[in-house]
C-alpha cells in the first residue's frame, strides 16, 4: 500500500480472458488502483468504480485526495480502472500493431470495446466484491460503458453516476457528427468572440502550413488538417484561453516558433492513446452498419480550410490520422478494416434498459461539444429509473473541475431514486 496526501493506494492486477466467451483462450492483464481515505482503510466501504472517458485513456493517476476523489472517498472505496488496452492493462501500442498482420490486429481490437470492458469489470467484482453490487462513476465515454453495463449485467450495479456521457442508444456515427459539427463551430465562434484578434492570427497560420512543409519536432508534417484539430479541447473549461496563448506565441520571425510547434504536436499526437483514433468511431458501430470514416464523410463545407472564418474541428477522427501521424501508421490498414466492418456486436439492449431499476443520476451539460445534450435527454427518456441534471454551469470536464460538486449533486439525486 502506498500513501499520498489524502489517499491510501493499493494496486491490483487481474488476468482475464481476451474473449470472455472463450474463458480458456488467450488472456490479457487488467490493472486497477484502489483509493481510500487513509482514516478508512480498514472500514467495510462500498465500492465506486471510475470509468474513464476515451476510448483509449488510462484511469487518472492521483497526486492527492482532492477534487472529486475527496468527495468520493468520504463514503466509497474507489477503484480506478485502467480499461483494457490502456495504462497498465496490456496496453495497445504501436509495438502491438507492428507485431500483427492487419486482419489479425483488426480482429484483436474488436475485443477492446465497451462490452469487453464490462465483462472485465464483472470479473473483477467477483474478486473484490463477491456477491455485492457496486456503484460506477462514468465520465464521457465512461457513461457509454455504463449503459452497456446496465444492458448486460445490471445485477452487478447498485447505483450509477454519469457525467457528460449518456450515449444515443441507436444513433449512427453519421447522426453523431451531424449533431456535433455545429457544436464545434459554436465553440470556435465563442473562442473568436473572446479573442477577436485571433481570427487573423489563425488564418495566417493556416495559410502558412498549407503553403509550406512545416515539420513538427517528431518529424510529422503539420498539415492544415492537423492544425484544424487543435479545436479538440474547445469544449473543456479554460481551453479557449489555452488555445489563445498557443496562437499568441506562434511566430518566431517568419517561421512558426518552437513553442508553437511543440505545443501543437503535444495537442494533436495520439501515439500514447492509439485506441482513441482507431476505435473511436466503433463506439457507434452496431450490427451491420459500417462507420466508414463518418467524420470525414459528414464534414460540412464550412469547415473547409479555405472557408472564413477558419473553423476548428472537435472530437472528430479522420483517415489521414493513421497515415500522417507516425505513431499511428502501424494501425492504418487495421483501422480501414474496422471502418468497413459490418459485424459489430450490440452494445445496448433497449428492452433491458427500459426496465432498468438501478438508480442512475446523470449530469447533462447543456453546451456539451462532444455528447449532444438533446440526444442524451432522448436516451434518458428511454432508460428506467434515471434522473437528469441539466446545467450550463460546467463544460464537459465539470466532474474534474467542479472540485467534487458535480459528483456530490449526482449522489444526492441518486439517493432520492427507488433502490434497485
Amino acid at each position: 500500500m502506498a500513501r499520498i496526501p489524502g489517499l491510501a493506494l493499493t494496486d491490483h492486477t487481474f488476468t482475464v480472458p481476451l474473449d470472455h466467451e472463450r474463458p480458456d483462450g488467450p488472456t490479457i492483464e487488467v490493472f486497477a488502483r484502489e483509493a481510500v481515505a487513509p482514516t478508512k482503510v480498514d472500514e467495510d466501504l462500498p465500492w465506486l468504480v471510475f470509468l474513464q472517458g476515451g476510448p483509449g485513456s488510462a484511469s487518472p493517476r492521483p497526486t492527492s485526495g482532492s477534487g472529486w476523489l475527496e468527495r468520493a472517498t468520504r463514503e466509497f472505496r474507489v477503484l480506478l480502472l485502467d480499461q483494457r488496452g490502456t495504462g497498465r492493462s496490456t496496453p495497445v501500442t504501436r509495438r502491438t500493431a507492428s507485431s500483427m498482420e492487419p486482419a489479425e490486429l483488426a480482429a484483436y481490437l474488436k475485443y477492446f470495446r465497451a462490452d469487453s470492458i464490462v465483462a472485465d469489470a464483472e470479473f473483477i467484482r467477483g474478486q473484490l466484491s463477491p456477491g455485492k453490487p457496486w456503484s460506477t462513476l462514468g465520465q464521457s465515454y465512461g457513461g457509454f460503458i455504463t449503459l452497456t453495463y446496465l444492458s448486460k449485467a445490471p445485477e452487478g450495479l447498485k447505483a450509477c453516476y454519469v457525467t457528460g456521457g449518456l450515449a444515443g442508444l441507436d444513433a449512427t456515427a453519421d447522426e453523431i457528427y451531424t449533431r456535433t459539427y455545429p457544436r464545434a463551430k459554436a465553440k470556435t465562434l465563442r473562442y473568436y468572440r473572446l479573442f477577436p484578434e485571433d481570427v487573423a492570427k489563425v488564418r495566417r497560420i493556416a495559410d502558412h502550413v498549407t503553403a509550406s512543409d512545416v515539420r513538427l519536432p517528431n518529424g510529422d508534417r503539420l498539415t492544415v488538417d492537423r492544425f484544424q484539430t487543435l479545436g479538440f479541447g474547445l469544449g473543456m473549461s479554460e481551453s479557449a484561453e489555452s488555445l489563445h496563448w498557443l496562437i499568441d506565441e506562434a511566430w518566431d520571425g517568419d517561421e512558426l516558433s518552437d513553442a508553437f510547434l511543440y505545443g501543437a504536436m503535444a495537442r494533436t499526437d495520439h501515439t500514447l492513446n492509439p485506441l482513441f483514433v482507431v476505435l473511436h468511431e466503433s463506439l457507434y458501430g452496431q450490427d451491420d452498419r459500417p462507420t466508414n470514416w463518418a467524420a470525414a464523410r459528414m464534414k460540412p463545407a464550412e469547415f473547409a480550410p479555405t472557408a472564413e472564418p477558419f473553423l476548428f474541428t472537435g472530437e472528430m477522427i479522420y483517415p489521414w490520422m493513421v497515415e500522417d501521424l507516425g505513431g499511428l501508421r502501424p494501425f492504418a490498414e487495421a483501422a480501414n478494416l474496422l471502418a468497413a466492418a459490418t459485424d459489430w456486436t450490440p452494445l445496448y439492449d433497449p428492452t433491458v434498459l427500459a426496465a432498468n431499476r438501478v438508480p442512475v443520476a446523470a449530469a447533462i451539460y447543456h453546451d456539451d461539444m462532444y455528447v449532444d445534450a438533446n440526444l442524451s435527454l432522448e436516451t434518458a427518456s428511454r432508460v428506467g429509473n434515471v434522473t437528469t441534471w441539466i446545467t450550463n454551469e460546467y463544460e464537459h470536464d465539470g466532474a474534474r473541475t467542479s472540485g467534487g460538486a458535480v459528483l456530490d449533486r449526482l449522489i444526492q439525486l441518486a439517493n432520492d431514486l427507488p433502490p434497485a
